[in-house]
């Protein structure tokens, strides 16, 4: 006769799987390290053949040829791919800072950041936030076309003056200049709420576009003060920033005094809903538009830590933004911020 399953059972099941998923993820870790290392070392060999030797395209068409013919159960060894390896070496061979890092992330990953990325700033936003995200290909992709650096180094807040050294760049980049909601299916004329019911329909994909730590905790989060209520739009909890983020949704221009009523939620949120062991609360007002100069100055005396950032069905960065970029010695000590 069969003994009966004990109640505590489905605990040590629960162990069981959780310990065999970690050994896969470990070792699907290893198999990557081997493969990253084993394309390091074929680009190196490539680079370090045709210094001074005048091998051009036909010495590598041929060597793909013949390694198909040996390992031919073995994917990777087209002529493009080690073209690839190729780059991959040479980009990277004498980047202490970013070597460590593309050896962390998958060989299709480092692919589209070699390919579509233009200098090692923009490569090393997107290596970081691919290891530590742990962003797909086609997350990548999509954050890479919607212009994820430039609207990361973009985006305006206070936090320089609101925040605490300890977690400033960490915030700054939990923020953007702008967002793109093109999975909401929203025409261009649309209300407040009719937004925020779109984003509760795809919280998974809003969270994702938002940046990748962030948890839903409520829509038109209820504050009571003084028997008087007031409603926060939504709000969220940044995981590794460990605090609670308000989020109001503007469908329209950004108004200052959008500033003042932030500011009055992040206080009521510090006093009456905050952890002890939790940073101060972080407002995101999140309009169709913004004037940039308005903005700066709105934010000039706050005393509570927020970010003021738009909102699109489809977008591009004008030039004219691009053209005001942080320094590259300004956007290196940001990026520490995602260690």
């Amino acid at each position: 006769m069969t003994s009966p399953i004990p109640d505590n059972y489905k605990y040590l099941l629960i162990e069981v799987k959780q310990r065999i998923r970690s050994a896969q993820y470990e070792a699907l870790r290893a198999v990557n390290r081997e493969l990253i290392a084993l394309y390091w070392d074929i680009g190196k060999l490539i680079v370090s053949q045709q210094q001074g030797t005048s091998w051009g395209k036909s010495v590598v068409e041929q060597l793909a040829k013949d390694l198909r013919t040996e390992f031919p159960g073995i994917s990777g060894f087209s002529a493009a791919n080690l073209w690839r390896m190729r780059l991959f070496y040479s980009t990277y061979a004498n980047q202490e800072k970013l070597a460590p890092l593309a050896r962390e992330i998958g060989w299709t990953h480092n692919v589209v950041i070699l390919e579509k990325c233009k200098d090692d700033l923009e490569r090393e936003l997107y290596l970081r936030m691919t290891r530590k995200f742990g962003w797909t290909k086609n997350v990548l992709v999509h954050q890479i076309e919607n212009q994820t650096y430039e609207k990361t180094l973009l985006n305006q807040t206070n936090f320089d003056r609101a925040l605490s050294e300890d977690i400033r760049n960490q915030a700054k980049l939990a923020v953007k200049d702008e967002y793109t909601f093109d999975f909401l299916e929203l025409s261009d004329r649309h209300s407040e709420r009719q937004l925020e019911q779109a984003i509760l329909s795809r919280v998974e994909p809003f969270l994702r576009e938002m940046g990748g730590m962030f948890t839903f905790i409520g829509s038109q989060y209820r504050l009571e003060i003084s028997d008087q209520e007031y409603f926060i739009d939504l709000l969220l909890y940044h995981r590794r920033l460990k605090c609670l983020v308000a989020v109001e949704l503007k469908i329209g221009d950004f108004l200052p005094e959008y500033v003042g009523k932030m500011q009055f939620y992040l206080a009521v949120l510090d006093d009456q809903v905050r952890l002890a062991e939790e940073n101060p609360a972080i407002g995101i007002i999140l309009c169709k538009s913004k004037d940039r100069l308005i903005v700066e100055y709105a934010l000039r005396e706050s005393n509570k830590p927020i970010g003021v950032a738009t909102y699109q069905i489809v977008s591009t960065v004008p030039q004219e933004l691009k053209d005001q970029l942080p320094a590259p010695e300004q956007v290196a000590k940001l990026m520490e911020g995602l260690e």
